[in-house]
């Protein structure tokens, strides 16, 4: 770990102390968890104490992990991940937290810290279904008006629920069940020429 990774590592554990569930380096990039009530004291100090000073946030999505490590994953389901960068001090952070409740994913807007987090934040929910309070617009951003449902979580069927097509009597588009049949998705074994018994 290079000594400018080290200094950031312990100002976290410093400045953050118990807020900080977990801190890991990997890959050249510090990461650190926080309980979602700390969600939004963890972000204000990382803006604006002066160890920090992460004045940009480059990133901000959600994440699933319902099949995480093929099943063998426990505990909550949604998380939404945080990439910041302090281009006074020249370093980056991930920042993660999970929201406690699988059913209705709940966690603080950053919108007030960080305005960019705005879009950001309507994609997570338009894609994962996590809520975020206090957003000043929370709407879908990708997907269509009236969809139902949020395309990235991992029980969201692949083909969808419904399909768009134009109808030429009625002159529009219209939204009807899928009609494509559910698909294996799992490979079939190439074999290999001459294998067959003869």
């Amino acid at each position: 770990m290079t000594i400018k990774l080290q200094q950031l590592s312990e100002n976290l554990r410093t400045q953050l102390g118990e807020k900080i569930i977990k801190q890991t380096v990997a890959l050249g990039e510090v990461t650190i968890e926080c309980g979602a009530d700390d969600y939004l004291a963890v972000c204000q100090t990382l803006r604006d104490d002066a160890h920090f000073k992460f004045e940009q946030l480059i990133d901000l999505c959600g994440i699933d992990y319902q099949t995480y490590g093929e099943g063998g994953y426990q505990g909550p389901r949604y998380a939404v991940v945080c990439h910041l960068l302090s281009v006074t001090m020249n370093h980056r952070l991930r920042l993660r937290v999970f929201s406690q409740d699988d059913d209705f994913p709940v966690l603080p807007t950053l919108v007030e810290l960080w305005p960019v987090a705005n879009w950001f934040e309507r994609e997570a929910f338009d894609l994962f279904g996590i809520m975020f309070e206090n957003h000043p617009d929370l709407r879908r951003i990708l997907t269509d008006y009236g969809f139902v449902g949020h395309p990235f979580r991992k029980d969201f069927p692949m083909i969808g629920n419904v399909e768009m097509r134009y109808d030429p009597e009625q002159q529009r588009v219209i939204y009807q069940p899928v009609s494509i049949e559910l698909r294996n998705n799992v490979p079939r074994v190439i074999r290999e020429e001459g294998s067959h018994h003869g």
